[in-house]
C-alpha cells in the first residue's frame, strides 16, 4: 500500500512539475510555487465540487433575501454535502471554461474564483494573491496553456486519497523551496518522523482512546501544510475508527497556511480551526486546551523582532502566561513553542501529552539562572518531561544536525512519576540509507526501527535490565546541579621598582592627576626602600606613613590605583585580608563547581576540591534565589554524557601497516602520472 501510494504521489508531482515548464522565462524559479501551488488547490477543490455544482446553483436561488451568513453557509454547505465546508457559486467548473473563449479565461477564473465561499475566498486572495499571479499569466500569453495542462489530471479524493494530497503538497514545497534556496524543513517535517512522534504520543493511551463517544483534540502551534495534525487523525482513526477527532493548528506562512486551511475545508474538518499569525505573539486558539499536541518548531531561528511581545507578557504575567518560566537567548525560539504548547495543557482527568522534536540546544545551552536552564528546571521539577529521544542524523530536507523527540505529559502513570527516559536511537540500528538523498535528508527511520524506538519506550526499558544500551531511565533529580562558587584567597607582593612605578600613568584614577600630584606621589613613594613587601598590611602601613611625610591627601580611588600598579600576585605571600581578618578573595581565581543536587555540597567540596585546593572556599552568599540554599541551580541533559562508548585506540601496529599500504598506492599512482 504504502508503495502503491509513493508511485502515484511520484506520478502527480512529475505531472504537475511538468507546469514549471510552461512558466520558464515568464516567472523566475523561486517564483514558480506561487502559481503552481494555487492552481493544485484550485483544481483540487474543483474535482470536489463539481459533482455538485447543481444543487449548489439550485439552493442558491431559494436563498430568502436578507438570509444571514451563517444560514446562508449551513445550507450552501449542506447542498454540497459529504461535511465538505466549501461551496462556489459560479456558473463554471474546469470542464465548462475549456468550452469558453480562451480570451475570457482570465476573466472567468476572476470570476470562478471570487464566487467561492469566504472562507475559502480569502485564502486565494489574501494568502496566495492568487489573482495577481493569473494577471502575469495572461500578460505572458500562458494562461490557457497552465489552465489546460491541470485540466488533465483528476485530483478527485476518490482518485487521490487526502493522504495523498498531503504528500503531495509537501513534495512541490520541498521542491520550490529548493530551486530558491530556501528553507523546506521550515514548512514540514519528514512523514516517518512524524508517524515515530504520533505512535509514541498514543502508545501507552489504548484504555483512553478505547470505546465510542472519544473525541480527541489535536494541536499544531507551528502547523506548515498540516502533515503532523493530518497522520495523527489517520493513526487515532486507525486505532479506533469511531474516534472523533478535531484539529487545530497556526501557521506564519502564508503559503503554507492556505493549503493546511484548503486541507481542512475539503476534508470535512472546520477550517476557522486553522490560524494564520505568529503563534509566539498573537496566540488565535486563547485559552484552549489540548488532549495532544505535537510541532517540529523552525530551529535557531531568532525572535528578536517580536521580543517586545514576548518579554512583556513574560513580566507582566509571570506563571499566568505563557513565558513565565523564563525566555530563551534571542537566537533561538524553541523553548517558547515548548512553553506555548505547556500553557495549554488540559487539567482533567485526561490530561495533555506533547511530542516536539527540536535540535540539541535545548538540552543544555545556558547557565544557572539563564532563561533555557530555569525553563528546563521548570519543566523538570514540574515532572512533565516523560522521555527524549535522541533521532539520527540527515533525518531532514534542510539540515543534517542531531534532533530529538521531547514527549511531556501532565499526567504521568505511577511508575514514571519523577522519571525521565532517554533513547539514543541515533545508532545504525534506528536507520537506513536512501538510495537517493533529498536536499541533506540522506537517511530514514523505516517501520520496523519505529517500532522498535516505540517499544523501548512502551515498555519503560532501563539497559540495566538487560536490554542493548539504548535505554535509560533516571530520576528528574538527576539533570539537576547546584552551581557552587569556589573562591582562593588574594595573596599579592608589593614593590617600588622603576618597572612598577611605569605602570601607574595606566591606571585611570592616577592620570586624571595633574603633573604636580603625580609627581608629588612618585616622590612619596620612592622614599619607600625598593624590597618586595610580602603583607598587604605592612605595604599599606608603610605607603600610608610616607605619604602623610610629604603632607599628601589621597582620595580612594587613587589609593587602590596605586596599590594596583605596584602589586602582583604571589602565591608565595600572605593572605590578602578584610578589615575583619577574613581572607579576600580573588576574583580571578574565582571558579565554579557543579554538585549534583543529590549530593550535599560539603561533601562534594571536600572531596573534589579540597585536596588539590586546601585554601579554597565556597562563597555562602551565591545562592539560588528561588530556594534560598548555597549554590544556583542548574538543570542540563546532556545525551553524550549518559551514553558514551569508549572505543579503544586502533592497534599501532595495524595504524602503521596502513600507512605504509597508502604510501605504496600514492607512489605507485605518482609514478603513473610521471610515466
Amino acid at each position: 500500500m504504502a508503495s502503491d501510494i509513493s508511485a502515484n504521489i511520484k506520478s502527480l508531482s512529475s505531472f504537475v512539475w511538468s507546469v514549471a515548464d510552461i512558466l520558464r522565462g515568464d516567472f523566475k524559479q523561486s517564483e514558480y510555487g506561487k502559481v503552481v501551488l494555487p492552481f493544485v488547490v484550485l483544481r483540487r477543490l474543483d474535482c470536489i465540487l463539481a459533482g455538485s455544482k447543481d444543487a449548489v446553483l439550485a439552493a442558491a436561488k431559494t436563498l430568502p433575501d436578507g438570509v444571514d451568513d451563517d444560514t446562508r453557509n449551513m445550507i450552501l454547505f449542506g447542498a454540497v454535502g459529504d461535511n465538505v465546508k466549501v461551496y462556489n457559486l459560479s456558473r463554471f467548473t474546469f470542464e465548462s471554461l475549456k468550452g469558453q473563449d480562451p480570451r475570457q479565461l482570465h476573466d472567468n477564473l476572476v470570476d470562478y474564483i471570487t464566487q467561492f465561499s469566504p472562507n475559502v475566498r480569502d485564502i486565494f486572495l489574501d494568502k496566495f494573491l492568487f489573482t495577481d499571479q493569473l494577471k502575469r499569466l495572461k500578460e505572458g500569453k500562458i494562461l490557457w496553456q497552465v489552465f489546460e495542462r491541470f485540466c488533465e489530471i483528476d485530483l478527485h479524493p476518490d482518485a487521490v486519497s487526502n493522504i495523498e494530497m498531503g504528500y503531495l503538497f509537501e513534495e512541490l514545497i520541498r521542491k520550490f523551496s529548493e530551486i530558491s534556496n530556501e528553507t523546506a524543513g521550515e514548512h514540514f517535517t519528514p512523514r516517518e518522523v512524524i508517524r515515530l512522534i504520533v505512535d509514541l504520543l498514543i502508545a501507552n493511551d489504548d484504555t483512553k482512546l478505547s470505546g465510542r463517544g472519544i473525541i480527541r483534540q489535536v494541536y499544531d502551534p507551528a502547523c506548515g501544510t498540516g502533515g503532523m495534525l493530518a497522520l495523527t487523525e489517520e493513526a487515532l482513526k486507525k486505532f479506533n475508527p469511531s474516534i472523533r477527532v478535531e484539529l487545530f493548528g497556526q501557521e506564519l506562512n502564508g503559503e503554507s497556511f492556505g493549503i493546511c486551511k484548503s486541507d481542512m475545508l475539503v476534508t470535512g474538518h472546520n477550517p476557522e480551526q486553522i490560524a494564520f499569525g505568529n503563534t509566539l505573539t498573537e496566540d488565535e486558539h486563547g485559552d484552549r486546551k489540548f488532549h495532544y499536541m505535537l510541532s517540529n518548531p523552525p530551529y535557531g531561528v531568532d525572535w528578536k523582532k517580536y521580543q517586545e511581545p514576548i518579554k512583556t507578557e513574560a513580566a507582566n504575567l509571570g506563571h499566568t502566561g505563557r513565558f513565565g518560566a523564563g525566555t530563551p537567548r534571542i537566537s533561538d525560539g524553541q523553548l517558547l513553542f515548548l512553553q506555548h504548547m505547556i500553557s495549554k495543557m488540559r487539567d482533567d482527568e485526561t490530561g495533555s501529552r506533547i511530542g516536539i522534536v527540536m535540535n540539541g540546544s535545548p538540552l543544555f545551552t545556558g547557565s544557572a539562572q539563564s532563561g533555557e536552564s530555569e525553563i528546563r528546571r521548570w519543566m523538570l521539577e514540574n515532572d512533565w518531561v516523560e522521555a527524549i529521544v535522541a533521532l539520527p542524523t540527515d533525518l531532514f530536507y534542510n539540515t543534517g544536525i542531531q534532533t530529538y523527540v521531547w514527549l511531556l505529559t501532565n499526567r504521568k502513570p505511577k511508575n514514571r512519576e519523577g522519571k525521565v527516559q532517554l533513547i539514543d536511537a541515533s545508532g545504525e540500528r534506528f536507520w537506513k540509507s536512501m538510495r537517493k538523498s533529498l536536499g541533506s535528508k540522506r537517511r530514514e527511520i523505516p517501520d520496523e526501527a519505529r517500532e522498535d524506538i516505540v517499544r523501548l519506550y512502551a515498555d519503560f526499558i532501563n539497559s540495566e535490565s538487560g536490554e542493548d544500551d539504548v535505554s535509560k531511565i533516571f530520576d528528574t533529580t538527576d539533570f539537576g546541579f547546584r552551581e557552587v562558587r569556589i573562591e582562593r584567597p588574594l595573596r599579592l607582593n608589593f614593590q617600588v621598582s622603576d618597572e612598577r612605578l611605569a605602570r601607574l600613568p595606566e591606571e585611570k584614577a592616577f592620570a586624571k592627576l595633574d603633573d604636580d600630584e603625580r609627581a608629588a606621589i612618585i616622590a612619596a613613594l620612592r622614599s619607600l626602600p625598593e624590597k618586595l613587601f610580602k603583607n598587604r598590611d605592612g605595604f599599606e602601613k608603610a605607603f600610608t606613613k610616607a605619604i602623610k611625610s610629604a603632607d599628601i591627601k589621597l582620595a580612594t580611588g587613587v589609593k587602590k590605583a596605586v596599590l594596583s600598579a605596584l602589586s602582583e600576585r604571589d602565591d608565595t605571600v600572605d593572605i590578602c585580608t578584610d578589615k575583619k581578618g577574613n581572607p579576600e578573595a580573588d576574583t580571578s581565581l574565582r571558579d565554579h563547581e557543579l554538585v549534583p543536587l543529590k549530593e550535599d555540597w560539603r561533601d562534594y567540596v571536600a572531596r573534589e576540591v579540597k585536596p588539590f585546593v586546601p585554601d579554597a572556599w565556597v562563597d555562602e552568599s551565591h545562592v539560588d534565589p528561588t530556594d534560598g540554599e548555597v549554590g544556583r541551580v542548574t538543570y542540563e541533559i546532556n545525551f553524550t554524557r549518559y551514553f558514551f562508548r569508549y572505543e579503544p585506540p586502533r592497534d599501532f601496529a595495524k595504524i602503521d601497516s596502513q600507512l605504509k599500504n597508502l604510501e605504496g598506492e600514492i607512489a605507485k599512482l605518482v609514478s603513473e602520472i610521471t610515466l
